[in-house]
Parts: structure tokens; sequence; C-alpha cells
């Protein structure tokens, strides 16, 4: 599968790898990798996980289901979340701070009945 790459403005950026198993990559054009280039800052502050969620969903997912994605603004339960290979819980979740080269992997656990 080839990766798509998205830019977001002019500024430094970060390159992260963001990859989709178990199912949810059939929200974001079936696809299961994707590279993409977030800004580095957002109002002044690093970006955050936060940021990263709310990114794919306005501009990657082509479904138009988010929620089985996102429910009340958070990642679905059911949605494992690892960041580098690290259960995101460990990182401190949403208000991880993105660093260049980071790779992070939605894999849901939720299967239909």
């Amino acid at each position: 599968m080839t990766a798509t790459e998205t830019h977001v403005g002019e500024s430094k950026g970060l390159s992260i790898k963001v990859e989709f198993s178990g199912g949810l990559e059939m929200l974001f054009s079936d696809q299961r990798e994707h590279n993409i280039k977030i800004p580095a800052v957002v109002e002044e502050k690093p970006t955050t996980v936060a940021f990263l969620i709310e990114y794919l969903c306005k501009n990657v997912m082509k479904d138009t289901r988010e929620e089985l994605f996102i429910l009340d603004g958070h990642v679905r339960p059911g949605i494992l979340v690892l960041i580098n290979d690290a259960d995101w819980e460990l990182e401190g979740e949403e208000s991880y701070e993105l660093q260049d080269g980071d790779n992070i992997l939605f894999v849901s656990t939720l299967h239909g009945g």
C-alpha cells in the first residue's frame, strides 16, 4: 500500500506515521498507513495527540461514520492507542506532546455481532 502524505501550514512541522488496524483502516480510505505532516506548535503550545485525533477526523477520515472512531470527543472505548509501541496510558494519553518521527497506532478491538 502507498502511504498518503498530508501537509498543514508552512511553518516547521512534525512528520508523524499514523497506522490503523482491526478494521479502522476502512474509515481512512482502506489505507492502513498514513504519513502526516502537522504543525509542531498549535496555539503557542506543543502539538498533542488530541490535536492529531481532531486533525485525522477533519482531514484524513473519508468515511462519514466518525462515531466509530471518536465518542464524546475522545477515542472510542475499545480502540487501543500505541505511541511508539507503548500504550498511550503510559505516555499521558491525549496530552502526549508529539515528537518528529513518532509512530501512532490505533487498533480496534471492537467486533460486530
